[in-house]
């Protein structure tokens, strides 16, 4: 549990030597920008992270901003947190590597939250979103990136709000600091609307973070979060969808490879009674787990979804990456969350599959016309990798390397990794096919789209589906 209370300026000022150096340098950054609010309203955790406690950052200060009347920028509240970088130094929450690289994780959070009229004091619950994100990245040692998105699925404030999700990008105002641990940027969130979400999964979120930049209602240069907004940048101005979203996807494609999602996949090449060889993975069964050079391979692709890439390529799956050679900054996509926790096991040889069957739920459904049109259509990879097991779909075009899929055999399975390549003109067909998907509207389940000279049937299904499969 958290208490609030107001922090005190003594020890910044009076007892330098004792303060921690890590927390002292962020205190400094703040400082900078409120010179005037040396003691601002601190949520901080009662039992700390390194004692025990649920709560990963020790602090989060709540500023009251200003704004920048000559910006159009209105006042509101500033929030910062502490932890997520090494604020102490002696290993006690994160290990120290030296001075060259990132402080812990290498960022901090902040938001920005519009000040009603009327309100004296900050509201405490973004507090606990913070928190909610750090223990996301403490447990999973998966850390966030400017453009990311986050699929909340909630309003961030428990309200009836349409602010569900969030995007992050670099605070407006927040200088990078270099501490005695390590450098320290500042992630700012970003309450976005669903519509905005999907904007952002389809074309890329620095994009709709650029668009949102221009709309004041949307939160204007500082991207400042208004929980009462009732309107999407799209509701606000109809012609960002078209001219900026769309023509964005058509000419640059999307910067999204890979979503943690509800899919299985089936091999309807042999019958169901071979259960050693013929089925790869299916709803109930208790699947073969992924090598640890898959897995490698597949967090690698969905790391670089993150990433403008020139040339599009699968890392190959003969090259295993030693653990001391993994970037000591943890950089790697939310989005591949579900593959932290698989475990290594004996190498499954590759299979070439005749027909396939996948399915998907509705909201890892309705991002097949992206994979096609923003992905594949621009020489790139996409992949689902399940949430409910080790099942991993990896889409590939005729133009990425490494893949174990080839034009004379599009299917191919590790494991329970299944690989599929498409060419441009299948692709095509595809998206004329599933047009419907592309909607915002929910469509009746379940769907099914069939190719049969092409061997491959894909089903979107209700969650109940994935979530009971016994059933």
């Amino acid at each position: 549990m958290d208490e609030v209370r107001p922090t005190s300026g003594a020890p910044a000022h009076g007892l330098v030597p004792m303060f921690p150096p890590g927390l002292q340098a962020i205190y400094g950054e703040c400082r900078r920008l409120y010179p005037e609010q040396a003691n601002p309203l601190q949520v901080t955790a009662i039992v700390k992270y390194w004692l025990g406690g649920p709560d990963p950052l020790d602090y989060i200060s709540m500023y009251r901003s200003a704004g920048s009347p000559a910006q159009d920028i209105q006042e509101h509240w500033h929030y910062v947190s502490f932890g997520l970088s090494d604020l102490y130094g002696d290993n006690r929450v994160h290990e120290f590597t030296g001075t060259d690289g990132p402080s812990g994780f290498g960022f901090e959070l902040t938001f920005r939250l519009k000040r009603e009229t009327g309100e004296t004091a900050p509201p405490t619950w973004p507090a606990e979103l913070m928190q909610g994100l750090a223990r996301y990245v403490f447990q999973s040692e998966n850390t966030f990136c400017s453009g990311d998105h986050i699929s909340w699925h909630s309003p961030l404030d428990n309200s009836e709000s349409r602010i569900q999700h969030m995007l992050l990008t670099e605070d407006p105002q927040m200088q990078p600091v270099l501490t005695p641990f390590g450098t320290v940027s500042f992630l700012q969130i970003v309450g976005v609307c669903t519509e905005e979400l999907q904007a952002a999964q389809q074309w890329n979120g620095q994009g709709i973070l650029e668009l949102m930049r221009g709309v004041r209602l949307a939160g204007g240069p500082w991207l400042i979060t208004d929980m009462r907004r009732g309107e999407t940048i799209f509701d606000i101005d109809p012609h960002l969808q078209q001219e900026k979203v769309d023509q964005g996807i058509e000419t640059e494609g999307s910067n999204l490879s890979g979503v943690s999602a509800k899919c299985v996949w089936d091999d309807l090449s042999r019958p169901p009674e071979d259960e050693e060889d013929s089925r790869s993975i299916c709803i109930g069964s208790q699947p073969r787990r992924l090598s640890e050079k898959d897995t490698e391979q597949i967090r690698e692709t969905l790391r670089k979804g993150l990433e403008f890439n020139t040339k599009a390529a699968l890392p190959p799956i003969s090259s295993q990456r030693p653990s001391h050679d993994r970037p000591q900054s943890r950089k790697d996509s939310l989005e591949s969350e579900s593959s932290a926790a698989i475990v290594p096991h004996e190498l499954v040889r590759t299979r070439q599959l005749e027909s396939v069957h996948l399915k998907f739920n509705q909201e890892s459904g309705t991002l097949l016309p992206l994979c096609l049109r923003g992905r594949l259509l621009h020489g790139r990879h996409f992949t689902y990798k399940s949430i409910n097991g080790d099942t991993a779909i990896t889409f590939v075009s005729t133009g990425v390397e490494g893949a174990f899929a080839t034009e004379e055999h599009p299917y191919a399975a590790h494991g329970p990794w299944l690989q599929i390549l498409l060419t441009e003109e299948f692709v095509e067909q595809m998206l004329g096919d599933l047009h419907e998907l592309n909607t915002r509207e929910e469509t009746k389940l379940p769907k099914e789209y069939s190719w049969p000279e092409k061997k491959l049937k894909i089903s979107v299904l209700p969650d109940s589906v994935f979530d009971n499969p016994l059933q």
